[in-house]
């Protein structure tokens, strides 16, 4: 099978998938009194109908690409990172510690630092269950899960005893000076002419999708990125080939944590330009959903994090004009998103190998050239 019908067939089950998890959805709405059909149509409106709805699409799928590559990355090693909220946490203190007591450098000594200093802060909290998993069999999914908690009442107690803004009676930092934020697109297209609506879109886009092509090219490009990949299929084979497991397992966990650590550059640096608390709002465990979206796609992960973030924007028209439809059903929604995209899409390979692939491929033995 060629690479351009091999593609092919992978993006019709995907399409598959979503257009029957739209279906179902579809009827969920039917049952509790909502038209399915308007219903979309405001959630497609308020996500792309306007500019500033546009500006809120791109500014969630930033964090979503950044906490999705981190799941990405370690799936491929056969590991499970779900401790994307708590090394974000710990990204957010790096970024923030850099801002508030740095603030005296340039622009651009300050912005690179900060980031260097959030993937740092993600890296060092993502490896500490790699080393647990690699050199003690403590499972990264218990291990990952327990952080997010530590990571939470640590950064409490920071922000309380700590970092609190003088005066402040919130649990949060001061606000950073101009030059250690994240400057906003329409800030930065301003300059050359360009005049878009005002949205928390900001640079830590542009980072994001450097990320994904790098991210990519390591995984596919590198003898690095193909040792990952060995042990994810079959760990007792790469040790019979000369891989060390545990030092892929410790790799990979720092490379995702670096990556999720990211997330804030865009929300602690580009929106809210200062350190809070629940400035993840959930981005970690949606880049699960984005991960199991992607497959070995990273233009299918760029898309999925637009999918997730088109349905957290619009989802804010639908709950407004819908009064119906609260924020519940829209988690329903995105469950029964996640349930056929990421964990159903066998269901409908086979009838699309049926209509696309030739039969002699559909016949022709596992392996067989």
């Amino acid at each position: 099978m060629t690479p351009i019908r091999s593609a092919s067939i992978e993006v019709a089950v995907v399409a598959s998938a979503l257009v029957a998890s739209f279906a179902v959805a579809g009827l969920v709405l039917a049952v509790i009194g909502a038209d399915p059909i308007e219903a979309f149509r405001i959630l497609v409106y308020g996500a792309f109908g306007y500019p500033e709805a546009i500006g809120y699409t791109l500014y969630y799928a930033t964090s979503y690409m950044f906490a999705g590559l981190a799941v990405w990355v370690a799936l491929k090693a056969g590991i499970f990172n779900i401790g994307g909220e708590g090394q974000a946490y710990l990204g957010g203190l790096g970024a923030a510690l850099v801002c508030l007591f740095f603030d005296g450098l340039p622009p651009i000594l300050l912005l690179p630092l900060a980031m260097m200093s959030a993937a740092l802060f993600g890296a060092g909290w993502a490896a500490i269950p790699g080393w647990l998993q690699a050199r003690r069999q403590t499972h990264v999914v218990v291990t990952t899960i327990m952080f997010n908690f530590i990571a939470g009442a640590l950064m409490t107690y920071l922000l309380n005893n700590w970092l609190l803004a003088p005066g402040g009676g919130s649990p949060e930092t001061r606000p950073f000076a101009p030059q250690a934020t994240m400057p906003a697109l329409h800030d930065i297209l301003a300059l050359v002419g360009i005049n878009i609506a005002h949205s928390p879109a900001n640079l830590s886009l542009l980072v994001a999708l450097i990320a994904v092509a790098c991210t990519w090219t390591f995984m596919f490009r590198t003898v690095w990125g193909y040792e990952t990949r060995v042990v994810g299929a079959n760990p007792h084979a790469a040790r019979y080939a000369g891989i060390d497991p545990g030092a892929v397992i410790v790799r990979t966990m720092l490379i995702s944590g670096a990556l999720v650590g990211l997330v804030a550059v865009n929300e602690v640096m580009g929106v809210h330009k200062r350190l809070i608390l629940d400035f993840p709002a959930g981005a970690g465990f949606v880049g699960i959903a984005v991960a199991l979206m992607a497959g070995e796609s990273a233009i299918g992960l760029v898309l999925a994090s637009l999918l997730f973030a088109a349905l957290a924007q619009g989802s804010l028209d639908l709950v407004i004009d819908m009064p119906m439809i609260n924020r519940e059903i829209v988690r329903l929604i995105q469950g029964v998103l996640i349930l056929f995209c990421g964990a159903l899409p066998s269901l409908f390979r086979k009838p699309v190998l049926r209509l696309l692939a030739p039969r002699r491929e559909i016949a022709a033995p596992a392996g067989a050239s």
